[in-house]
C-alpha cells in the first residue's frame, strides 16, 4: 500500500511540478482520480495533447481526462502510464478501428504515429503494414513479398505454401507432395516473376539457371519453354532443384507428348543452354544431322531421343547408306559386326572408321551400304551388281577373282578379272548382268 501511494505521489510530482492552482498557472492536475490539465483561465482542455514535466506527450480526451492504454486519432497510441508511444515497436490487442478480436503487432514512429500501408526498413530488414497498421504476415503486396512470422521479408531462396487466390498445379516428377513451392526474392525481398508477359522465364542464380512461371513458381521437369517450338524441341527439362538440366538425362516424356514415344522412359540430350536435342523423322536423316558428344557420334529423332538400330542416312552425294546405331549406349558402330535385322534374319555388316555402312569389296567380301552380299540359297556362285559393276560371289560372300572359269552346281561357267567382275558366262563376254544387291532391313 505504501508503495502505490509512492508511485501516485512521484506521478503528480512528474505531471504538476511547478504548478500552482490558485494562480490559475497552465498545468496538470488530479481531478476525481483523473489526471486533467487546465488552461490559464482554470478550465479544462479537451481533445488536446499536452507535455508533462518529464517532457512526455500524453493526451486529454473527450471528458478533459488523460486517456490511458488506447489510441488517438487513430494514429497515435498512449500507455498504461498515458505516455504516447513512440520510437519503436508495440503490440497491442486491440486494433485503431476498435476491433479486439487479436494481438497485433505496430511500429511507431519517433513522431509517434504508426506507420500504415506501406513498407519500411526497421533495424536493416523491410516489414509491410496494412491500412490499419497492423505488420503483416505471409504473402503481402500483391503476393509479390513474403513476411516471415517476425514479419521481416524474406530474402533468398525459400519454400512456402502459394497464395491462396493462385492456382499452383503443375506436373512434378518428383513427387514433392507436401504443398509447398519453391520462390526466390531479392535483396529487398521481391519474388522473381518474368517482366516480359512470357509464360516462364529463366533466371541465373549463383551460375545456374533456374526457370520461373509468371507467379514466380520455380518449375521442375519438363516445361513448354517455347510455344513457338512445335514437339519436344520447345521444352527444358528442370532437376528437382529447379537446375536446369544440361547433358545426359533419362526421363519419362512430357505427359502431353507420351502418345509419340515408343518407351515410357528414354534418354535425351541437353545442350548447355538447357535446350533438348533433336532430329529428323526416321528415314530422312543426312550425315549433317549427327550430333558429335564425347567423340561419339549420335543421332536423335525427331522426339529428341538418340536412335538405335539400322538407319537409312544421306550421304554428302545425295546418296544414302546404313549406319548403324548401338541398342546400349546408342554410338554409331564401327568395323565387321552382326546384326539382328528388322526382318528377323541376323546379317553381317561393315561399317569403316566413320560408322558409314561400307560399299564395295572389303577384306575379299562384297558389301552395299555395310551389308554382306551373299549367293542366294542353294546357289554355290551369284552374279550380283553393285556401282555399275557385275561381282561374282560365293555363299560366304567373298568374290572370286581372276579366274579362267568356276562352275555353278547347275554347270554355268564364270569368268572373272583381277577385281572379281565377271567378264565371261560359258565363255561368252557379258557385260552388266546379275541382280540388284540386297539392302538393309531397316529399323523403322
Amino acid at each position: 500500500m505504501k508503495k502505490k501511494a509512492f508511485r501516485i505521489a512521484a506521478s503528480i510530482l512528474v505531471l504538476s511540478a511547478g504548478i500552482s492552482m490558485a494562480s490559475y498557472a497552465a498545468g496538470w492536475t488530479m481531478e476525481n482520480g483523473s489526471w486533467v490539465y487546465l488552461d490559464t483561465y482554470g478550465d479544462m482542455v479537451y481533445n488536446e495533447w499536452r507535455r508533462g514535466a518529464d517532457n512526455q506527450w500524453r493526451y486529454l480526451d473527450s471528458y478533459g481526462q488523460m486517456a490511458l492504454n488506447s489510441w488517438v486519432d487513430d494514429e497515435y497510441y498512449v500507455d498504461e502510464n498515458g505516455i504516447m508511444v513512440s520510437g519503436g515497436w508495440k503490440q497491442l490487442d486491440t486494433a485503431p478501428s476498435g476491433d479486439t478480436s487479436d494481438t497485433h503487432w505496430y511500429y511507431f514512429q519517433e513522431s509517434g504515429k504508426i506507420v500504415r500501408d506501406k513498407w519500411m526498413k526497421i533495424s536493416g530488414k523491410w516489414y509491410h503494414f496494412d491500412s490499419e497498421g497492423i505488420m503483416e504476415t505471409g504473402w503481402v503486396d500483391n503476393n509479390m513479398y513474403f513476411c516471415g512470422d517476425d514479419g521481416a521479408a524474406l530474402t533468398g531462396w525459400q519454400k512456402l505454401v502459394p497464395p491462396e487466390d493462385e492456382d499452383m498445379w503443375m506436373e512434378d516428377p518428383f513427387e514433392n507432395a507436401d504443398g509447398k513451392i519453391w520462390y526466390y526474392f531479392n535483396t529487398s525481398g521481391k519474388k522473381y516473376v518474368p517482366t516480359d508477359g512470357a509464360a516462364y522465364t529463366e533466371k541465373r542464380i549463383d551460375g545456374t539457371y533456374y526457370c520461373f512461371d509468371s507467379t514466380g513458381a520455380m518449375q521442375t521437369g519438363w516445361v513448354p519453354y517455347d510455344s513457338s517450338v512445335a514437339g519436344i524441341g520447345g521444352y527444358r527439362f528442370y532437376g528437382a532443384d529447379g537446375a536446369c538440366i544440361t547433358g545426359w538425362y533419362t526421363a519419362e516424356p512430357p505427359e502431353e507428348l507420351a502418345g509419340s514415344y515408343e518407351s515410357e522412359v528414354d534418354w535425351f540430350y541437353f545442350s548447355k543452354t538447357g535446350t533438348p536435342k533433336v532430329g529428323p523423322a526416321a528415314g530422312t536423316a543426312s550425315t549433317s544431322d549427327f550430333a558429335k558428344i564425347g567423340n561419339k557420334t549420335y543421332l536423335f529423332n525427331q522426339n529428341g531421343n538418340p536412335v538405335y538400330g539400322l538407319q537409312r542416312v544421306r550421304v554428302s552425294d545425295g546418296e544414302y547408306t546404313a549406319y548403324y546405331f548401338n541398342p546400349d549406349d546408342r554410338t554409331a558402330a564401327k568395323g565387321r559386326i552382326k546384326i539382328d535385322e528388322s526382318d528377323g534374319e541376323t546379317s553381317t555388316y561393315y561399317f569403316n572408321s566413320y560408322g558409314k555402312g561400307y560399299t564395295g569389296i572389303y577384306s575379299g567380301s562384297l558389301y552395299y551400304m555395310g551389308k554382306l552380299q551373299t549367293a542366294a540359297e542353294g546357289l554355290r556362285y551369284e552374279v550380283i551388281q553393285v556401282n555399275g559393276n557385275s561381282y561374282l560371289v560365293n555363299e560366304s560372300g567373298r568374290v572370286t577373282k581372276s579366274t579362267s572359269g568356276v562352275k555353278d552346281a547347275d554347270g554355268t561357267k564364270y569368268t572373272t578379272d583381277k577385281n572379281g567382275v565377271v567378264v565371261k558366262i560359258n565363255d561368252v563376254e557379258t557385260s552388266g548382268t546379275g541382280r540388284a544387291p540386297e539392302e538393309p532391313a531397316w529399323w523403322y
